[in-house]
């Protein structure tokens, strides 16, 4: 059992992990990253961020082939090859993981595939996947473990017919029915997918609507498209029963006045959550604490609550993002390096990548609500926006948060086609805390959707030169 001395130890190579160690190898620090994969990537590269993005591109096209017949193209009825499809998937994570596996390589980072747990604050014990136990002894260590699907209690066991998020992925097969249990993000992009190459997808959603927490103006949006894309949608309604029958799923969903409903499908996908990946480390054997949540408890640069171990990502709290956990690997670094940092954005990205795509960042007008703040929201409809006219997909909204007081931008969200692309001008405009009057002077291109961040701005002011709205006086 060698054993050796590092600078910086990282369990988990997704994107916290690997952002930290390449950022930790630029500052000049020895590092070692350990994974379970043969390369860095981690979940959102492997199981879930890109080959969901890959499979909702192939669910788009389809899409648009369909709607294209609104302006005077046909096509005929697309065949899909499932072996391609998945082939395409696939390239597309080879990509992406060789490519990082390469950065490591040119950063000299010890890179060990293994499973990692604490022999104490100081010291890790990597049994590696293709040799013997190593122990490893380091000044600092930061844990990126992430986190997995959660589950439901009393399903049929090892059932081939119940899917999460990672095994739905796999696109084995496209079930003539498929009931998506959670109206959440992960739960409703996969159902798209699903729908699009020829599934009659249902959802269940134990709340009043889909995406809930989501302001409810941008998720009627969605609601409104999926209702003629899915075959159903059950709201204030769950699962209280899964059996297996002959061929298929036999489900009981019990609705909101109680009435139960029994409904057979091929397949079921079970996306209510995810639970953060803490087990299996022997954090006993540190002074790490976690909350009554499973999450690890970090100060503002994700210091633990022992001194020589830092934390990341899924398991050091909500939101659980990729974008978000490769901002607190780069601060973690950069406290271990000794330099003045802390993690306090005052907006992070949220996009649920479902047609129409939804995003937003900074203050939400629910969380104004809750919190009793005063704002004022403008709104611009995308029926007023000539490219949105042009793309046949006037179904979208851009809205500004304000402070009434200073004129503040306190936050933007966005239902629209590319709204994932377009919140990049709210997080900038918040983070800088940009004044409603400055998005209003900053000419945007026309006719180009960003406009519409622009109008909504002038909205503000009551001078939106497409939608007629004067400001109360």
């Amino acid at each position: 059992m060698p054993s050796h001395q590092h600078d910086l130890v990282i369990i988990g190579a997704g994107p916290g992990g690997y952002a930290a160690a390449f950022l930790a190898a630029d500052l000049g620090l020895n590092v070692t990253l350990i994974d379970e994969e043969t390369t860095p990537g981690g979940v959102c590269l492997y199981r879930g961020c890109i080959p969901s993005k890959a499979l909702l591109h192939v669910a788009k096209v389809l899409s648009d082939a369909k709607a294209a017949k609104n302006f005077g193209v046909e096509f005929p009825s697309p065949k899909i090859n499932l072996d391609q499809v998945r082939s395409w998937k696939k390239d597309v994570v080879a990509k992406l993981t060789g490519g990082l596996g390469q950065l490591c390589r040119q950063r000299k980072i010890n890179f060990l595939q293994g499973r990692a747990s604490f022999v104490s604050s100081n010291s890790l014990k990597v049994q590696r996947a293709n040799g013997p136990t190593e122990t490893l002894n380091f000044e600092h260590g930061i844990i990126a473990t992430g986190s997995r699907p959660a589950a439901l209690p009393n399903l049929p066991p090892n059932s081939p017919r119940i899917l999460d998020s990672t095994s739905a992925l796999e696109v084995a097969d496209i079930p003539e029915s498929l009931l998506v249990v959670g109206g959440g993000y992960i739960g409703l992009e996969l159902g798209t997918v699903y729908a699009e190459l020829g599934s009659r997808v249902s959802v269940v959603e134990m709340t009043s609507g889909l995406l809930p927490g989501t302001d409810r103006d941008l998720a009627e949006i969605l609601t409104k498209r999926l209702k003629g894309l899915f075959a159903g949608i059950w709201l204030n309604a769950k699962v209280i029963k899964m059996e297996e029958a002959p061929k298929a799923m036999k489900v009981t969903i019990q609705e909101e006045n109680r009435k139960e409903t029994q409904k057979e499908f091929q397949k079921v996908l079970v996306s209510v959550g995810r639970r953060p990946n803490t087990e299996g480390l022997d954090l006993k054997n540190t002074k790490v604490e976690r909350d009554g949540r499973g999450f690890i408890k970090v100060n503002g640069q994700r210091r633990t609550t022992d001194p020589a171990l830092y934390a990341i990502g899924d398991v050091a709290g909500e939101p659980m993002l990729a974008h978000k956990a490769s901002h607190e690997g780069r601060v973690a670094v950069e406290a271990i390096a000794g330099h003045k940092t802390a993690f306090e954005p005052n907006a992070i990205p949220a996009v649920v990548f479902t047609d129409p795509e939804i995003a937003w960042c900074g203050l939400t007008e629910t969380e104004a609500a809750r919190q009793n703040r005063s704002v004022k929201v403008v709104k611009f409809p995308w029926a007023a926006s000539g490219r949105a006219i042009t793309l046949d997909r006037t179904d979208g909204l851009t809205k500004l948060m304000i402070d009434p007081q200073t004129e503040r931008i306190l936050g933007v969200a966005i239902a629209g086609v590319g709204a994932g692309e377009l919140i990049a001008e709210g997080v900038l405009a918040v983070e800088m805390g940009s004044l409603a009057s400055d998005v209003k002077l900053s000419i945007h291109p026309h006719p180009t959707l960003s406009e519409t961040v622009m109008e909504s701005a002038e909205s503000f002011f009551g001078q939106s030169t497409h939608i007629y709205k004067p400001r109360p006086q």
